[in-house]
Order: C-alpha cells, then structure tokens, then sequence
C-alpha cells in the first residue's frame, strides 16, 4: 500500500489515490461525519453551471462531484491524474467523459471552460501555484474558479479539538473503512500543513485571478474560494 510524503512526488499521490479509489467516497463520508454532501451542495451554488456551460472539475476521482454539474446540463469535464480513481468512476458513470491529466500541466486550450472548480484535491498538487495558473489559462475570459478545501477552523478552542481529530481520531477511523488507512495519515498532515484562508486567497491572486474571495462553512473546516478571469 501506498502513503504519499508531504514533498507530493505525482506519482506517490497518483498511486495512494488508485489504492484507495474503490472506496474513497464511503470513506470521505463516514471520516466527515456526511458533511462532505453538503459541502458539495455549496460548491455547486457557487459553480453556478448553466445549460451548455463548459465545466472543468479537477481532482474529480470517481466523478461524484461532477454529477450536480452535469444535471444542470452543463458539459462537465472530471480529470484526475489517479487512474484508478477515473476506473472505478467510469463502471458508474459511463456517460462522463473522464480524462486522466495533472493540475500542473492540463491537457486543454488556452480559455475553454467557462468554470474551473477543484474540491479537496489542490493541497495534493505538487506546485499549487502552477496549477492556479493552468487554471487560469484554461479558464475563458469573464470565467471563474470554485476551490472548496479543507482550511483552517476561526475558532481556536474548536481549531485544537480539529487538530486533534485529524491526528489521532481519523486513522483509527479510516483503519475500518479504508482499504489503505496509511493514506489517510497522509491527507490528515496535509490538511494541517495547508494555508489559511488569506494566505490562499494572496496565491490565487499571484496566479492572476481577480475578485477573489472566500467563505468558510463549518466554522472554517472547509473553505470556499472564488475569482474570476478578468475579461
């Protein structure tokens, strides 16, 4: 079994993400407590996807959070660099058209998606500044981006008793659920080691994007941030 090192070597990440695609989103939902539904319900408001909009969702794995964008009749796009992840979505959802990439290098155009959105996947990206930019340069004039990661919690009480669940609660958790628990440590101290809010708000902006904002749901366990590409 794989576990990938905070250094995000692509191809550590790619394959701890094949090892536990056959049941990564039973396992985000009982390690979450069901939350991660409703934060995909906030992601898609803020999307917003229309009728015959292009939509990219990266770090899509089996293609879960690109359901809400393809019901709006959008044409949605899931692309992950983990081949496993896109396996075990495509038995499901024949009809999507995965495609496998890297946020750092994507396989698109320069300004084809009216929309660009990744959930919980750009902490695993090796160069996060790399990849705001390509999602910039993919992203059509007037377009926008939609990151929902998971952040730094406002409260400090509520911010130490997180802290302590990610290190000492959610592997012996993920150990029952998980068929690669060691993952799960993993995304745990990467979650830690991630950016506040303003602190990732600044990178989307060094990258190019403008208006940016966020808004934090669960008390900041989960951030959302948007921009737009300015026309």
């Amino acid at each position: 079994m794989t576990r990938a090192s905070l250094d995000k070597q692509p191809h550590e990440v790619a394959s701890m993400f094949d090892d536990v695609a056959e049941r990564y989103d039973l396992t985000n939902d009982v390690l979450s407590l069901g939350q991660d539904r409703r934060w995909r319900k906030e992601v898609a408001k803020a999307v917003d996807a229309r009728p015959a909009q292009k939509i990219l969702d990266l770090a899509a794995g089996t293609g879960t959070s690109s359901l809400p964008f393809a019901r709006t009749g959008a044409y949605v796009v899931p692309c992950d660099f983990s081949q496993g992840m896109l396996r075990v979505g495509k038995r499901t959802h024949t009809w999507l058209p995965y495609t496998a990439g890297d946020a750092t290098r994507l396989p698109f155009k320069d300004d084809v998606f009216d929309a660009v959105t990744i959930s919980f996947g750009l902490r695993n990206v090796q160069d996060t500044d790399a990849a705001l930019r390509e999602m910039h340069r993919v992203t059509r004039p007037g377009g926008r981006i939609v990151i929902c990661e998971f952040s730094h919690p406002t409260w400090t009480p509520f911010r130490t008793v997180y802290t302590e669940y990610l290190m000492r609660a959610l592997p012996p958790v993920a150990r029952t659920v998980s068929s690669n628990p060691d993952a799960y440590v993993y995304l745990a101290e990467s979650i830690r080691a991630w950016p506040d809010q303003p602190a990732l708000a600044e990178r989307l902006k060094g990258a190019g994007w403008s208006k940016v904002a966020w808004r934090n749901l669960t008390g900041g366990v989960v951030a959302l941030h948007r921009g737009f590409k300015e026309s």
